[in-house]
């Protein structure tokens, strides 16, 4: 009796093994059908021509740098990235891709990513997968609302599923480069906005500060240990004071002063590390902003000036024609990001030292003029 028993028990025990190997199977095949179906199965990766020249360039980050041609996240006809103007706008990656396409390699343009349910299924059985699902250049990882913590951490952790891609060709991304712009959605929003502008010493905005620091210190150590030769791009964070719906606010030296102490120490930590390291460049988004379109003065007015460019007045303002620094949805605009591109494209060839030709001003007044047709 005890040894039929336990022949029985073994049996069941097969049969319950059986049954949990041929369930995990089908949720592998589910998985993967999923995933097919949409174009997304296993990141797949199209191995570059041995005789591509191009420097592959891949961005960690949020809606600064997620692609206005995601149709899933920007459904045609919403009133995000452009609204009517939709097929003038472009963003700094766009712009990126179709001006020095034949220098930098962005990635294919398709839908990547899996849906969160699926990606975290297959993680489940060890399998590592990008998300969220979204319609941009595959090296571009950034998706909007990403916060620091995104890059390393949670279910849409930005550097694993980088690093996963780059590990297809570690030969090639040897020459290549990541760009890192987040923290606007961390300390860019009006109730930071507000305690910068009231202590400089917020308790809570240091913590935030120290923790985003700590995530981009963070995201490039493991690039850095990957790939030691790849180049990194730490950008800095824009004063989000600036954009047009905030004009009225803070408009005070003491809450001007305050503000920027903030700002300069998230700045100031990201330049450090570029200093200490010569694969790294340091971007000063604020700089660069103010050196053409102005800002406030010390007093916290506005003080901006507009800007000339394929024969368009672009004044620092919020609307759909490319006319405005920013989208209506607040966004940079078109001559923003064409400018901002270009101004990328020097430092990777002169602060960086990588085989980029950068692109001229003729060929971004030939984009603009591309794109809307309406500039003289």
């Amino acid at each position: 009796m005890t040894g039929a028993a336990t022949g029985t028990g073994v049996r069941r025990r097969h049969r319950r093994g059986v049954l949990v190997a041929l369930s995990a199977l089908l949720l592998i095949m589910v998985a993967s059908a999923s995933l097919a179906g949409s174009g997304l199965l296993a990141d797949s990766y199209r191995v570059r021509a041995a005789d591509d020249r191009r420097v592959p360039l891949a961005v960690l980050g949020d809606s600064d740098s997620h692609g206005y041609r995601d149709s899933l996240a920007f459904p045609p006809g919403s009133a995000a990235r452009g609204g009517r103007y939709r097929q003038a706008a472009a963003q700094w990656t766009e712009v990126l891709d179709e001006l020095a396409g034949d220098r930098v390699d962005c990635g294919d343009f398709g839908i990547w990513g899996g849906r969160q349910s699926v990606v975290r299924a297959l993680e489940a059985i060890g399998c590592e997968r990008r998300a969220p699902r979204k319609q941009d250049h595959q090296f571009n990882l950034a998706f909007s609302g990403a916060r620091c913590a995104d890059l390393l951490r949670g279910p849409r952790r930005q550097v694993p599923r980088l690093l996963t891609l780059m590990a297809e060709e570690p030969a090639r991304w040897r020459g290549g480069v990541v760009v890192i712009r987040i923290g606007i959605v961390d300390l860019g929003g009006e109730p930071q906005l507000d305690r910068m502008a009231t202590d400089p010493d917020d308790a809570e905005l240091a913590a935030t500060v120290a923790s985003c620091i700590a995530d981009i210190t963070a995201a490039r150590a493991a690039i850095r240990a990957a790939h030691p030769q790849t180049r990194v791009v730490l950008v800095g964070l824009f004063d989000n004071a600036e954009v047009p719906s905030f004009q009225e606010r803070w408009r005070t030296r003491l809450a001007t002063s305050n503000r920027r102490a903030v700002l300069d120490r998230f700045d100031g930590a990201l330049r450090a590390l570029a200093a200490a390291d010569s694969l790294t460049a340091f971007f000063d988004d604020r700089a660069w902003f103010a050196a053409r379109w102005g800002g406030r003065d010390d007093d916290g007015v506005p003080a901006y000036r507009a800007v000339q460019l394929a024969g368009l007045r672009v004044e620092h303002g919020a609307g759909d024609e490319p006319t405005h620094t920013a989208l209506a949805d607040g966004h940079a605009g078109l001559v923003v990001n064409a400018v901002w591109a270009q101004s990328l494209s020097r430092l990777l060839a002169e602060e960086l030292q990588l085989p980029v030709r950068p692109i001229t001003d003729a060929e971004v007044e030939t984009f603009v003029r591309g794109r809307y047709p309406a500039a003289r």
